[in-house]
């Protein structure tokens, strides 16, 4: 899905991309919600105190569609925003941003490549 953006990074919304993600004993698998050059919004099952620093690994797909290729992209972010959400009056998942910070050249081309290319079809 793609619409106007007053982000300065242009993001894909709807994308489920599958990621890892790894901060102080906690590891979970999930997938994207949205991401951008500049980080990534996404669900957890376990609450990730903000400005808490995480490693991701992100499962970007080959831009062939004949190859069934998929690099994983490892990165570091730091958590801007937080919130749970409940069902119920139960705490059902929490919804984390990432802000990606000091991505390698290759992880940033790669992940910009993802984008523009979903943001294409």
């Amino acid at each position: 899905m793609v619409d106007q953006e007053r982000r300065r990074a242009q993001r894909v919304k709807d994308e489920e991309l599958p990621l890892k993600i790894l901060a102080g004993g906690f590891d979970t698998s999930t997938h994207t919600l949205n991401i951008s050059s500049s980080g990534l919004y996404c669900k957890v099952d376990k609450e990730i105190p903000l400005m808490s620093r995480v490693r991701l690994m992100l499962m970007i797909s080959s831009p062939l569609k004949a190859v069934k290729d998929t690099k994983g992209v490892e990165v570091e972010g730091v958590v801007v925003r937080a919130h749970p959400v409940i069902v119920d009056l139960k705490i059902k998942h929490y919804d984390i941003a990432i802000f990606f910070d000091n991505l390698e050249p290759k992880a940033k081309e790669l992940i910009a490549n993802y984008i523009a290319r979903k943001r294409a079809s």
